[in-house]
């Protein structure tokens, strides 16, 4: 996809001055007018966010509620996105799922020719462009709301809707602020907290219509409802995926970029991990296939794993990283987990995230990948495992408010709609 930035914008009229003049003056009446139309007639949702599946999977659990709400009905979506290939995976069955609604994914120039998030100092260079692109594509959708999923694309789309009057609301997955929201709060409406560790301090959290920082918890899909599975259907989840419906299954999830050192780790013993009986469906991340072992009787490894509710269903226990998305899904279906974080994030995060599930998860550093690991995987994974994985489940369980998605689609459109909010008695 072309970066949006580089789309034509139109060329000047070769009408004489005052009569591009007086033109211009009625395409901006007729402009103001269709904004006031669309101010009315529902949600008109801009979302700012990609690069990572925690910069994603939030913004289109959001969309899915805000769709399967009705009323007020979702009206247009735009995401302004970086462009990398994992958001063509993540974002490419949206338009199908929200359909009649219609999405457009615009890429704002900000990465670096090779890729990557750039410096602080190209984003600055990159910045203003960007907010101009990001200004002509919210206004040619008539945006009234942006919703921030975190990361460098936030800045210019955050920029470009408070210069064009639009309320501005921010979502923080981790259990630690990122970038963005430290640097952006001050122009948002509203700050969404995933996890109660992240709000300001003396702040409660509650859902006040003038509060700015409020604790939604993890926006979920509408599948993650918290409900038990029972052990028939997890048995006929693991027949679907094609394991044996009977023996446990250790579910390997390595984020949305995969884990290199996770699979190092399953490549070594996952023969013996099957050997005491415990399947292993191991996702390797996108190009990393290669990481994995061979298939072989119990043992399947794929580059990502999809649907991840299913699996989750399937699933005795998890081994993963500690992105918020992967833990907040883990945590509403209660299954029990070992976190590896990824050890390089300055402000370790996936750390925090996982130590925010308490008794849920046991948190596992890189360096003790070991036969030690193994053995606990096969215990939790067995019968001997059973009293443990109960009291996992339990802290699970109770470690996360389920309904994060319907507050933040709910609140966009308070802030998007507020006189029709007030009209229909939904604001105070």
């Amino acid at each position: 996809m072309a970066p949006i930035a580089a789309l034509p914008t139109g060329s000047p009229s070769s009408s004489p001055r005052a009569s591009s003049l007086s033109s211009s003056l009625a395409d901006a009446r007729a402009s103001s007018a269709r904004a006031d139309e669309r101010a009315t007639t529902g949600l008109r949702l801009a979302i700012a966010g990609g690069g990572t599946g925690g910069h994603l999977v939030p913004g289109i659990n959001v969309c899915l509620q805000a769709q399967a709400e009705g009323a007020p009905a979702l009206a247009d979506v735009v995401w302004l996105s970086s462009g990398r290939s994992i958001e063509e995976r993540l974002l490419g069955g949206l338009e199908e799922k929200i359909a009649p609604v219609p999405l457009e994914r615009a890429v704002l120039a900000l990465e670096p020719r090779g890729g990557g998030a750039p410096s602080r100092a190209a984003l600055f260079f990159r910045t203003a462009p960007a907010v101009v692109a990001a200004r002509r594509v919210l206004a040619a959708h008539g945006s009234n709301v942006l919703l921030g999923l975190g990361g460098f694309t936030c800045l210019p789309a955050v920029l470009a809707a408070r210069s064009l009057g639009l309320p501005v609301a921010l979502l923080e997955m981790n259990a630690a602020s990122g970038s963005a929201t430290r640097w952006l709060t001050p122009f948002a409406r509203r700050v969404f907290h995933s996890w109660r560790g992240t709000l300001p301090a003396g702040v409660s959290g509650a859902a006040a219509e003038n509060a700015v920082h409020v604790f939604a918890g993890p926006p979920l899909a509408p599948e993650f409802d918290g409900r038990e599975i029972p052990a028939a259907e997890q048995a006929g989840a693991r027949a679907e995926l094609g394991f044996h419906p009977d023996r446990p299954l250790l579910l390997v999830l390595g984020g949305s970029q995969g884990a290199s050192a996770i699979n190092r780790f399953v490549r070594s013993y996952a023969p013996s991990i099957v050997g005491s009986g415990v399947q292993i469906l191991h996702q390797t991340g996108p190009g990393k296939l290669d990481e994995g072992c061979e298939t072989f009787s119990g043992y399947r490894a794929v580059e990502f794993v999809a649907p991840a509710h299913r699996a989750l269903c399937a699933a005795t226990a998890v081994l993963c990283r500690g992105g918020a998305s992967t833990l907040a899904e883990i945590a509403a279906l209660g299954r029990p987990a070992f976190v590896v974080p990824y050890p390089h994030h300055q402000d370790r995060h996936q750390e925090k995230n996982a130590l925010e599930l308490g008794e849920g998860v046991r948190v596992v550093s890189e360096e003790k990948l070991t036969a030690s690991l193994r053995v606990d995987l096969e215990r939790i994974c067995s019968a001997a495992g059973e009293s443990e994985r109960w009291r996992m489940t339990r802290a699970l369980r109770s470690a996360i408010p389920l309904g994060g998605a319907k507050l933040v689609a709910s609140a966009l459109h308070s802030l998007a709609c507020p006189a029709a909010d007030r009209r229909e008695g939904n604001l105070p």
